[in-house]
């Protein structure tokens, strides 16, 4: 059976991977990163980025579950593809004393055997002296199997070991899928490929790409950058990735400093106060072109300030990313028709877990069956 992954991001990339190495004929299809945003005028990806956090800990049983076969299988992926892309260095989930959203990770926690740490107010001072919480915090302090990856190197990555297992990758944009019944034909600025099956993750593209769409919602998201200099990203060699979850359950998330590709180290902290629902295609493309919300990045600012008084920052920079959600909160898995099927929605956490989404978007198109349990390894 041959097979068609749109999508190279971090899900659709991982299902090639799945797929080659199941013995399927797969192509995975989409465009490089580009090299000038502002200008670029076709898709974008939010994998355009050298930091996201990983962790089994979540408020959210399925997605500590695919989280944790994600990173089970992180070392597999290194080893197949020679791409290095994950920094264990545990991570850290604080909020007020006696929430919700702080009770139910305690939960899960222990209820899978997440390995942690619970820490009050004398112990967050104790083991993080770089930060400052108000009185009356709680956290839960993952030392292991957590830490932050490379979204970029783990698509790399996936790709690399997904064309050694005998997929093929074409560097193209997808302009139309349409069925008929020979199977799936698609059109792409590179001509015309045909499958008998297609996988769809398009991450917040892939309403564009369907007849009926999906509930999808696309939101604008702003990252601000903060720069350091060498001494203080070897002052905070140890720093873990940190979020932080208000009563209400959303939050700043904060990671570790972390050298881009222009060859600084930049500590990043994202978190928008308010949604912004993007529609279409064009408004998602333009808003990856806008570079993100300047007054969301001073909020980051100051937030960040906040949080690590001492911080010696050297400069202050943001850019555009997109989260799709779906109304479950959980990810999108499933077939649309008879040979279409879509794999998409990390509802803001799909990067650590893509590997295991891609896995069960691989499953459902060679099977036509979703699988309800997570493969843990």
């Amino acid at each position: 059976m041959s097979v068609a992954v749109i999508g190279r991001g971090l899900i659709g990339s991982a299902a090639a991977r799945h797929l080659a190495r199941a013995g399927q004929d797969v192509v995975l299809i989409g465009p490089d990163e580009p090299e000038e945003k502002a200008s670029h005028r076709g898709v974008f990806a939010s994998h355009y980025d050298e930091g996201r956090i990983t962790r089994g800990l979540d408020p959210a049983p399925f997605w500590s579950r695919v989280s944790r076969a994600s990173i089970a299988r992180y070392a597999e992926i290194e080893a197949a593809s020679g791409i290095r892309f994950y920094t264990e260095r545990g991570v850290v989930m604080a909020g007020p004393e006696g929430s919700a959203p702080m009770e139910r990770i305690g939960e899960v926690a222990v209820r899978d055997g997440v390995p942690h740490a619970r820490l009050d107010d004398a112990g967050l001072a104790a083991r993080f002296e770089y930060f400052r919480f108000a009185s009356g915090t709680t956290a839960f302090h993952q030392t292991l199997q957590a830490g932050f990856i490379s979204p970029r190197a783990l698509v790399a990555a996936q790709g690399v070991a997904a064309e050694r297992a005998g997929a093929h990758i074409l560097r193209a944009r997808v302009e139309a899928v349409e069925e008929d019944r020979q199977g799936v034909r698609i059109r792409s600025t590179a001509g015309e490929i045909r499958a008998d099956r297609v996988l769809i993750a398009a991450g917040g593209y892939t309403n564009t790409l369907l007849a009926e769409p999906l509930p999808l919602t696309v939101m604008a998201r702003t990252v601000a950058l903060f720069e350091v200099d060498e001494g203080e990203a070897a002052r905070l060699a140890s720093m873990p990735p940190l979020i932080y979850l208000h009563a209400h359950g959303d939050g700043p998330y904060l990671l570790p400093p972390i050298r881009y590709p222009d060859g600084r180290v930049y500590l990043k902290m994202g978190g928008d106060p308010v949604d912004r629902v993007l529609g279409s295609g064009a408004e998602i493309s333009d808003w990856f072109r806008s570079g993100g919300d300047p007054e969301v990045a001073a909020g980051l600012e100051a937030q960040l300030r906040e949080r690590m008084p001492d911080l010696a920052i050297r400069s202050v920079s943001h850019m555009a990313c997109v989260t799709t959600f779906t109304p479950e909160d959980e990810a999108r898995i499933e077939m649309v028709s008879d040979r279409v099927g879509v794999a998409t929605a990390g509802c803001g956490r799909g990067a650590k877990c893509s590997d295991e989404l891609g896995r069960l978007g691989a499953c459902l198109i060679a099977d036509g069956v979703r699988e309800d349990t997570p493969a843990m390894v």
